[in-house]
C-alpha cells in the first residue's frame, strides 16, 4: 500500500466526522446552532461595511461586528455545543493535512545534460539572509557552480549579462521573486537553462515550479543531476514577471508612506478610497474589460498572473496548478456596497493570452511584490514556454495543486478512488524541453 491510500482513507473518515459534528452543532438544541451561524454571517457583513468607512462610523461598526461574534459564541456555549464545534474544527484541520498527502505529486523529468559553466546570482540580504545561513556560495562551488554575489549598488542585469558574456551556459537566481524574474528573463533571451533557488522570503515562484522551498542547498542539484521542463513568463509593458501584478487596493497601499511600519493599518486606510461610500479617484479610474467584453471604470483589486491561480478554493488556494499553459490569469473585484441603491461587488476570474488596463494617470502596481508606478495603458501578454527550468531530482517538480481536484465533489470522488486502491499519485502533464512554439507541450512522468 503506497502512502497516498492511507492518507485518502484518513481524509474521508475525518471529513465524515467533521460533517457529523457540524450537523450536531447546527441542529442539537435547535435553533441554537442556526442562530450562532446567522450571527457570525451578520458579523462578517457588518465588519466589511465598517472597513469601507472611516472615523467614528468604522469604529462603531467594527465594535458591533465584534459584539455579534461574542453573541455567537455565547449562543454556542449556552446550547452546550462547544465540544461538537471543537471536534468539527479539529477534524477539518486534520482532513486538510491528509488530503495534501493523498494528492501529493512528484514529477520525474528526463535527465538533462550537465552545464559546463553554471552560475548562481545570490543576494545575501534576501529572505533575512537565508542564502548566508545555508552557506550557499561554498555549496555552489562544491557542485561546480560559480557563485556571484549581488552587492548593494550592483546592476543585476549588467551582472548577469556579463556572466553570460564570459561563457555562463546556465543561470540560477537565489533571491526574491523580483530577482528571479530578471534572471529568468535573461535566461529566456539566451535560451539558457534556469534554476530557481528558494532563498527569498515567500518563494512563490519556487512553490509553483515544484521546488522544495525548505531545501535551499538541494535546489542547486538542478545543475548537477536535474531534469528540465519549459514554463511561461509574463510581461506588463515589456517588464517580465514570474508571479503576478496587483493593481488596486494592495498596490496603492504599498505605495503609501508608513506601509512598511504598519501594513495592516495602511491597507485598511486605503479601503475607503476604493470601496467607501464616497470613493476617491486615487487610481485614475482603472478602465478594463471583463471576459464578456463588458467595460468597467473601477476596481477594488485586479490581479494579473503568469498562468491562473486557484483563488477562493478550499483546496490548493493561492497556488497555480500549471505554469505552462500559455495563458494569463485575470481576477478582478469591482466595487459595490451594502447601502440601498449601491451595486453589489462583482468578482470574476478568467484566462486570456493578453489583457489591457487603461487609466488617466500613472497606475500604482505591485509587480512580483515590488511597488512601482506604471504608465498607462498597461499591456499584459504571456510568453509561452520561453523558459527552460532545471529542477533537482529530489524535489516535487510540480505545483502542490497540480494533481488536486478543482472542486469538493471531484475531490471526494478522487479520494474514494485512491482509498479503494484504484489510483494513487496523479502525475500532471508538464511541458517538454522542446523549443517554444505551438507544439512545445508534452507529458512528464
Amino acid at each position: 500500500m503506497d502512502r497516498h491510500r492511507p492518507a485518502a482513507i484518513a481524509c474521508l473518515v475525518l471529513l465524515a466526522l467533521a460533517l457529523v459534528a457540524m450537523a450536531t452543532t447546527l441542529f442539537r438544541n435547535f435553533p441554537g446552532g442556526l442562530v450562532a451561524v446567522a450571527l457570525l454571517g451578520l458579523a462578517v457583513l457588518v465588519a466589511w461595511e465598517g472597513v469601507r468607512r472611516r472615523g467614528g462610523a468604522r469604529t462603531l461598526l467594527l465594535v458591533l461586528a465584534a459584539a455579534l461574534v461574542v453573541a455567537s459564541l455565547v449562543v454556542v456555549a449556552l446550547s452546550g455545543l462547544i465540544f461538537e464545534g471543537v471536534v468539527a474544527v479539529a477534524a477539518l484541520a486534520a482532513a486538510t493535512i491528509s488530503q495534501k498527502q493523498a494528492f501529493a505529486v512528484r514529477v520525474r523529468l528526463p535527465a538533462a545534460p550537465r552545464p559546463s559553466h553554471p552560475v548562481v546570482i545570490w543576494n545575501p540580504r534576501s529572505g533575512g539572509g537565508k542564502a548566508v545561513r545555508a552557506n550557499l556560495p561554498e555549496e555552489a562551488r562544491l557542485r561546480g557552480i560559480e557563485p556571484i554575489e549581488l552587492e548593494p549598488g550592483d546592476d543585476l542585469v549588467e551582472l548577469v549579462e556579463a556572466a553570460v558574456a564570459r561563457g555562463a551556459d546556465a543561470l540560477a537566481a537565489a533571491g526574491g521573486d523580483g530577482t528571479q524574474a530578471l534572471v529568468a528573463e535573461i535566461a529566456s533571451k539566451h535560451d539558457l537553462p534556469f534554476a530557481c533557488i528558494p532563498a527569498g522570503t515567500r518563494n512563490h515562484f519556487a512553490l509553483d515550479l515544484g521546488v522544495d522551498r525548505e531545501d535551499v542547498v538541494g535546489a542547486l542539484d538542478a545543475f548537477v543531476s536535474g531534469g528540465e521542463r519549459r514554463v511561461d513568463l509574463a510581461e506588463v509593458n515589456g517588464r517580465t514577471f514570474v508571479n503576478n501584478v496587483s493593481l488596486g487596493l494592495y498596490a496603492q497601499a504599498v505605495q503609501r508612506t508608513g506601509y512598511r511600519d504598519a501594513k495592516l493599518r495602511t491597507i485598511l486606510d486605503t479601503v475607503p478610497d476604493l470601496v467607501g461610500p464616497e470613493p476617491a479617484d486615487t487610481n485614475g479610474q482603472l478602465r478594463w474589460s471583463g471576459p464578456d467584453g463588458t467595460k468597467h471604470e473601477a476596481a477594488v483589486v485586479i490581479l494579473v498572473s503568469n498562468n491562473t491561480y486557484r483563488l477562493g478554493r478550499l483546496i490548493g488556494s493561492g497556488t497555480r496548478p500549471r505554469i505552462d499553459e500559455g495563458m494569463l490569469g485575470v481576477a478582478a473585484l469591482s466595487p459595490g456596497g451594502l447601502a440601498p441603491g449601491e451595486a453589489r461587488p462583482t468578482w470574476c476570474q478568467w484566462s486570456t493570452p493578453s489583457f489591457e488596463v487603461d487609466s488617466s494617470a500613472a497606475v500604482p502596481a505591485g509587480v512580483d511584490g515590488e511597488a512601482m508606478l506604471l504608465e498607462p495603458p498597461l499591456h499584459f501578454v504571456i510568453r509561452r514556454h520561453v523558459l527552460r527550468v532545471r529542477l533537482a531530482p529530489q524535489h516535487p517538480g510540480a505545483s502542490p495543486s497540480a494533481a488536486q481536484p478543482a472542486n469538493v465533489r471531484e475531490g471526494i470522488r478522487m479520494l474514494a478512488k485512491i482509498a479503494a486502491g484504484r489510483g494513487s499519485e496523479a502525475v500532471p502533464p508538464v511541458s517538454s524541453s522542446a523549443p517554444p512554439g505551438p507544439d512545445a507541450g508534452g507529458t512528464g512522468s
